[in-house]
């Protein structure tokens, strides 16, 4: 809160308006947008009244405080992008993150669909990484019977989640592709 202004102080503040717009208008070029940074610096100076010094050059310190608030506005602009419509934005928008969390969940609840010895071969191929040598070697069975058992578990598991369907070919929606070992 500024402490209490002199009725002399506050003259000299209102004496200083007609200078203040005729600097603001030479530094904008927009009588507008100078009644604008005036209002904007006799804000400023009034809520920091108690950081001038009566005696002092009040003129340089209003102006200070003006073409400071012009140049603090217009490099603030350069960082922004006017867009009153919205079009911009809308530009920039990215597809909500919860579909890949769904998607997830839809996944797992399929997995678990799978028989027991197809999750496993899938499991062990897919996820964890092994060879199908090695796949073969944990499960204790052939090789070929866990190249099988994946290539099953990875059909059923594109079926159950709709990967071999389009999803809306008229909306030039791109149709989901599944790879097979």
């Amino acid at each position: 809160m500024p402490r209490d202004v002199s009725p002399g102080l506050r003259d000299a503040l209102v004496a200083q308006i007609g200078s203040l717009r005729a600097f603001a208008v030479s530094l904008c070029g927009d009588r507008d947008r100078a009644d604008d940074l005036v209002q904007e610096t006799l804000f400023k100076a009034w809520n920091h009244i108690d950081s001038f010094k009566e005696g002092t050059n009040l003129k340089a310190w209003l102006f200070t405080i003006l073409r400071n608030t012009y140049f603090s506005e217009r490099r603030k602009r350069k960082r922004e992008v006017e867009d009153a419509d919205g079009k911009y934005a809308a530009r920039l928008a990215g597809a909500p993150e919860q579909h890949g969390h769904m998607d997830m969940k839809d996944f797992h609840a399929a997995l678990t669909q799978l028989p027991a010895d197809q999750r496993e071969a899938l499991v062990l191929v897919g996820a964890a990484g092994f060879s199908y040598e090695e796949a073969a070697e944990i499960s204790d069975c052939a090789v070929g019977t866990i190249k099988s058992r994946v290539n099953r578990a990875r059909s059923r598991l594109a079926d159950m989640l709709h990967l071999n369907e389009p999803e809306d070919s008229a909306a030039g929606t791109p149709q989901k592709v599944t790879r097979t070992a």
